[in-house]
């Protein structure tokens, strides 16, 4: 086994959390009120994708222990297109790994550090990864750990002083226009929650496999209520202005104002999304890297770390030529790409393994 690392089922929850409520935080209300408008807050609730992803992920762990997606494809396809569906997966995740690194380099530079090159934002978060992802997947466990009560605290940091300028009519007629608005705006969302497969590439190191689906389950959960808050927070403050503001969290963060003294808090949002944004870059790089070298037989993935992070930085250049062409693609071709690598070909190749195994026991009964 390449990585000899062991973790926890609750520390591959954390791990899944991290990786995917702080950019869904920045980016998805936005988009998200463009077609859910008042009903925003309730689009996270229809996590489907999510819930199939899960699904997916612990059916492959039952009918290939101690497998992930690449090394199994090869079992159930064959080796010549095993070798192609693990490579499309690798790709895909090099492919959202430089969209986040775009996000995060996009972030910092347009909110904060306004004089500093996108390229130096960005390659100094790759380089950074790419150190921790050498460490091995018990590091980057230890970092959830330690990175979830400060998400935890900083997130209430930053809704608690809100709570007297919420205004409940703003959320109002709920459902007014039926279910369909609150719908339309979850499809925005299977993008990110589609991003559960990623538990199946973590499965393989859990201590104790049996407990991963319970943890997942809290994790989703917590996805869920999460995005709910915030989501449900950004509208009762900025009402019909949501649609209107990039990161409107980000907004909700600078309207912070306790006794003129606790003001532009936004540090704390950035804080917030910086822990998020390094969390999920080291997990999807880690998946890239081990998956690259379960795919191409190596004995070792740390040799080949910096080069995939070389890649990943050049792919954060090519993802999009500005932050218009990124929010867009975010809000259209992500999100069928994401569900079709991440749910329908794993699903339909998981259900080709089914069959397969049925055939093989009926064979062997007759």
């Amino acid at each position: 086994m390449i990585e000899k690392g062991k973790i926890s089922a609750p520390q591959i929850g954390k791990i899944i959390y991290l990786a995917i409520t702080p950019t869904a935080i920045l980016s998805t209300p936005a988009i998200t009120y463009q077609y859910a408008k008042q009903d925003l807050w309730i689009s996270p609730m229809w996590a489907f994708s999510g819930l199939i992803a899960i699904g997916i992920a612990l059916g492959f762990q039952t009918l290939f222990p101690g497998e992930n997606l690449v090394q199994s494809s090869e079992r159930i396809l064959g080796r010549m297109l095993g070798k192609v569906f693990g490579l499309v997966i690798l790709l895909y995740y090099l492919y959202l790994s430089g969209i986040i690194v775009r996000e995060y380099g996009e972030f910092v530079v347009g909110a904060f550090l306004v004089q500093t090159p996108l390229l130096v934002v960005s390659g100094s978060m790759v380089l950074v990864c790419a150190i921790v992802v050498r460490s091995g997947v018990e590091i980057i466990a230890r970092f959830a750990d330690v990175f979830i009560p400060v998400f935890a605290l900083l997130f209430l940091l930053l809704i608690i002083p809100l709570l007297p300028d919420l205004h409940i009519l703003k959320m109002l007629p709920i459902m007014g226009e039926g279910i369909g608005p609150s719908l339309s705006g979850s499809v925005v969302l299977q993008a990110w929650f589609s991003e559960f497969l990623t538990v199946s590439f973590l499965i393989p190191f859990a201590n104790r496999a049996e407990k991963v689906k319970k943890s997942m389950a809290i994790t989703l959960l917590a996805v869920i209520v999460t995005l709910v808050s915030s989501n449900l927070v950004t509208l009762l403050l900025l009402g019909d202005l949501t649609g209107n503001y990039t990161y409107p969290f980000l907004i909700v963060a600078r309207y912070i104002n306790l006794a003129d003294f606790f003001t532009h808090l936004e540090s704390l949002f950035m804080a917030i999304w910086v822990l998020g944004a390094f969390v999920k870059i080291c997990v999807f790089f880690y998946v890239t890297a081990m998956g690259a070298a379960q795919w191409m037989s190596l004995r070792e993935y740390k040799p080949i770390v910096f080069p995939v992070g070389f890649l990943l930085l050049l792919m954060s250049v090519w993802v999009a030529p500005n932050l218009q062409e990124l929010t867009h693609a975010l809000s259209t071709s992500i999100i069928f790409s994401a569900l079709t690598v991440l749910v329908c070909i794993p699903a339909a190749l998981l259900g080709v393994a089914w069959i397969r195994k049925q055939w093989k026991k009926k064979n062997m009964q007759d």
